[in-house]
């Protein structure tokens, strides 16, 4: 049986938790507020010492359990911005929490190396909670899963939320569960021999319940704006120490094997990516040497400079695939695909060929430059999908493939994701080809609700389908229980057809992946991809071992001329191999061979 607690520079810790007297020290970064009064229930407010540069700090009699606030001003007292456990919401009394409570049954894990991931996103609430994820891990290892990864599950406003309007990023959501039921899931997870990844939102906090503003001005750069207002000011000591605390608490404390950073390109300090990836690589292997630890980026700024070989970070969402691949599949053209429509077999194969498109030219969606050269990366510093929660849940009606392409080729599009040499991602229920949308939900207070719902069906008016008012009004509310409760997948509909053979389609590629492509990953690099129809490539990686994996890949409705040859692997359509080897390469089909 083992502990984990991480230390952190911000909020309250547990001091001696195992002695007979237990005491707790508070601190606080608050340059705006001239005294800080620490609040505990049933006990007198007492005042916290001010340490300079706007800390301050108090050790107080009390322990795990606990209830208390910040007094910041006469009329103000907010929650712990670090707070590891809320009473209730986001506006309620923070939790001393003992981080040594939880008795770990699998202490000794260390992981498994990045060349096995393969990720499974999901929304714990769509789930069931932490409980209900846990509930799925068998099923999930049965599949092929390897690494199960959360979208944010800090505290959010009201009982339902994507995690992306967090403002407490050290508290588990109570709505999902307990911080024991989080930890729970993990150790679980690692028992059943999966890896459990976290994903992180270090470039805004929500809008409801950010204290932060009221008494750290400071925290915020209002010469820079994002999306969501004033950006994050990195530059300041006490702003990243908040944030790299943060990465080191879940990976040590919770034990997570893997964090996504969500949005880097909305954080202006790109050095502090480095400087956040070198501390937690070395923090992380002088606690645990040999353990395995990793790190994933998304990126709109496609820098493949963070994701070098050696470096600190193993991977970062590719983007650009999904982008093209989504296109070829279902022949939509708006909002971001504009950059992506056109010549996709030729972007295909870049993306294949050499990890991103954009590496450098102008983005006309953007209306600037994008990217950097990544040809010398190798396949697995890139995050492969075909549907995540984003480009599933930013559709007005949060459609799946399923509802929007053609059969054979979404199997086409499958083969090529699970086979490839990039990670693959594949978002929950999209195995079993799961009919349910997956929603964009909330639960926002009576005030900002509205105003959200307003937002929601303003963004998709410059879209030809929602030009009508009256259409954008059927976009479904944000903040309607019915919103979340339609996001629910159903993993009945697996046992069904056609939902089983899509199923069954999933579980053999896996098993084809983990047989064959797996371990000769290390040491993979491509060897180019070719155009070879309207909507066809055909692709070529040599592997560690020096074997050659080739895909040939057609999503179009008419054959193309194509011909390669190798021992047969995988194909989509029956006796499309030998035809492959013939010299065509059938419609909306994937052949899979390898020459060793």
């Amino acid at each position: 049986m083992s502990r984990f607690a991480q230390a952190t520079t911000w909020g309250a810790m547990l001091l001696d938790p195992l002695g007979g007297h237990p005491r707790t020290r508070f601190r606080l970064w608050a340059p705006d507020a001239p005294q800080v009064l620490l609040e505990v229930a049933q006990h007198a407010p007492q005042a916290m010492n001010a340490l300079g540069d706007g800390w301050h700090e108090v050790e107080a009699p009390v322990g795990a359990g606990a209830q208390y606030r910040f007094r910041v001003s006469d009329d103000l007292a907010v929650p712990d911005p670090a707070s590891r456990l809320q009473a209730g919401d986001v506006h309620d009394a923070s939790v001393v929490l003992d981080p040594h409570g939880y008795e770990w049954r699998h202490a000794g894990w260390q992981g498994r190396p990045w060349h096995e991931v393969v990720l499974y996103e999901v929304h714990a609430g769509a789930m069931g909670g932490f409980k209900g994820v846990q509930a799925a891990l068998p099923r999930l290892k049965d599949l092929g899963v390897t690494a199960i990864e959360l979208m944010p599950v800090n505290d959010s406003p009201g009982a339902r939320n994507w995690g992306y309007d967090g403002v407490l990023p050290y508290a588990p959501d109570t709505a999902l569960g307990t911080p024991e039921d989080l930890k729970a899931l993990v150790d679980a997870a690692h028992g059943l021999g999966l890896m459990m990844f976290l994903d992180v939102v270090y470039n805004h906090f929500g809008p409801d319940g950010a204290y932060l503003h009221a008494y750290a001005k400071p925290f915020f750069d209002e010469g820079i704006h994002t999306p969501w207002g004033a950006a994050i000011d990195f530059k300041k000591p006490a702003v990243r120490s908040f944030f790299e605390d943060n990465a080191l608490f879940w990976l040590n404390e919770y034990r997570f094997d893997g964090l996504r950073f969500d949005a880097v390109h909305a954080i202006a300090e790109t050095d502090w990516l480095d400087v956040l990836g070198a501390r937690i690589r070395r923090e992380v292997a002088a606690q645990s040497p040999g353990r395995h630890v990793h790190l994933v980026l998304e990126n709109e700024r496609n820098g493949a400079r963070h994701l070098r070989p050696g470096g600190a970070f193993d991977a970062q969402w590719n983007d650009d695939g999904h982008n093209i691949l989504h296109p070829l599949l279902t022949g939509e053209r708006e909002g971001y695909y504009e950059d992506f429509a056109e010549a996709g077999a030729t972007k295909l194969a870049t993306v294949l060929g050499e990890g991103f498109l954009f590496q450098g030219q102008r983005s006309e969606h953007l209306g600037a430059p994008r990217g950097e050269p990544s040809a010398h990366l190798p396949p697995t510093a890139f995050v492969l999908f075909l549907q995540n929660h984003d480009q599933v849940g930013n559709r007005a009606f949060g459609e799946r493939l399923t509802a929007l392409a053609e059969p054979q080729a979404l199997a086409a599009a499958t083969a090529l994701l699970l086979l490839s040499p990039q990670i693959p991602m594949l978002f929950m229920g999209e195995e079993w080809g799961a009919t349910a949308p997956f929603l964009f939900f909330t639960d926002h207070n009576a005030e900002l609700a509205p105003l959200v719902t307003a937002g929601r069906r303003k963004e998709f008016s410059k879209f030809a389908a929602f030009q009508d008012p009256a259409k954008r009004e059927r976009i479904p509310d944000p903040n309607a229980a019915a919103t979340f409760t339609a996001s629910i997948p159903d993993p009945a509909e697996a046992r069904r057809p056609p939902h089983d053979a899509v199923l069954a389609l999933h579980r053999r590629l896996l098993a084809l992946r983990h047989r064959h492509i797996i371990p000769r990953l290390p040491g993979a690099q491509a060897l180019g991809a070719e155009v070879v129809g309207e909507a066809a490539v055909l692709a070529r990686w040599r592997l560690g071992d020096g074997a050659v994996l080739i895909l040939a890949c057609n999503l179009g409705a008419e054959a193309a001329v194509c011909t390669a040859q190798g021992t047969p692997l995988f194909e989509s359509l029956a006796g499309a191999a030998g035809t492959l080897a013939g010299g065509m390469l059938p419609a909306r089909c994937t052949v899979a061979l390898l020459d060793a």
